[in-house]
């Protein structure tokens, strides 16, 4: 029989050094094969936009999933959630129905992981404050597993919408973080080691005047091409690292300067598979600007969701 795994199982199967260490180790191996997302365009009776996004991923004989993710952006102005999601697990030598998950918290969860997994190679070892710009679903997310890999005193949370960044920051507080709010965007970013975006921006909304030398900026928000979170000088003062190559240049931070020729598809040092392969060392001067610019993959979904399964079979 076919399990379900809710928010609350994701949560507690899901720990932050657990799903890491399960990410460092998928992406280590050549094992997965993922073709690239199908991104669908799905246009409202109201003139608004929405998409639909496919994920497929599979190791043979062990595994296979496939992810359908929902955006549609003018939830937000309507109190909704912008993402929903929903996962499906299959048995990868029979093809039978393992799980179906919480596809939205499978996805924070393994979207957050991945952004601390990358921070493990490139934040400097010595990061004491990080600021996570953004105030929905990942936020929160973001900033506990950030704290899995470095010790932060500081933890600021940045939204447009003061109440919603204090509920973040009264969250992140009652689980022992050291969070706190800013008003000050600018202010923040200038003082910070660490730099995490999750918005829906279309627009940058960090510039690289801000990022101080030696500040990690991680761009997890933007996933399409006219969606951006930097920049042009956030991009190209700094050294460039993706979760994959495909799928982060079609997202507007790096789409758009590679499309006005200000950086060229070799200006990205490496991907997530190179650094936890060791081909590329990460972070090796703790006066260079990184960033880490993800976009998601299929990959990141089954490797969490084999962990979540096994965590609640072992349960």
């Amino acid at each position: 029989m076919s399990a379900f795994i809710g928010h609350l199982e994701l949560e507690e199967a899901l720990d932050w050094p657990a799903l890491i260490d399960q990410l460092r180790d998928w992406y280590s191996s050549d094992a997965v094969s993922a073709p690239d997302r199908q991104v669908l365009t799905i246009d409202q009776p109201d003139g608004s936009e929405a998409s639909l996004l496919i994920m497929p991923a599979w190791v043979p004989g062990q595994s296979i999933g496939v992810k359908v993710v929902t955006f549609f952006p003018a939830n937000a102005g309507k109190g909704r959630a912008t993402i929903n999601a929903g996962y499906l697990l299959f048995d990868g030598e029979t093809g039978q129905m393992q799980a179906a998950l919480d596809g939205d918290t499978l996805t924070a969860r393994r979207t957050a992981a991945a952004s601390a997994l990358a921070a493990s190679y490139l934040a400097r070892k010595d990061t004491k404050r990080l600021v996570v710009v953004g105030t929905g679903q990942l936020a929160q997310s973001v900033a506990a597993a950030h704290c899995a890999v470095r010790d932060y005193d500081a933890v600021t949370i940045w939204g447009r919408n003061l109440e919603k960044a204090n509920l973040v920051a009264n969250a992140l507080r009652a689980d022992g973080l050291p969070a706190q709010v800013s008003d000050d965007l600018e202010a923040a970013c200038r003082s910070a080691d660490v730099v995490s975006t999750v918005t829906a921006s279309t627009t940058p909304i960090v510039l690289g005047d801000w990022i101080s030398e030696g500040t990690h900026l991680d761009l997890i928000g933007a996933f399409k091409p006219d969606m951006r979170e930097s920049d042009d000088l956030a991009m190209t003062q700094s050294q460039i690292f993706v979760d994959a190559r495909a799928g982060a240049s079609l997202a507007g931070d790096l789409a758009q300067p590679l499309g006005d020729g200000l950086i060229k598809p070799d200006s990205i040092l490496a991907d997530l598979t190179e650094l936890c392969q060791g081909v590329h060392l990460g972070r090796t001067d703790d006066m260079a600007r990184t960033v880490f610019k993800s976009a998601g993959m299929a990959l990141q979904d089954l490797a969490a969701a084999d962990l979540a399964l096994g965590q609640s079979m072992s349960g």
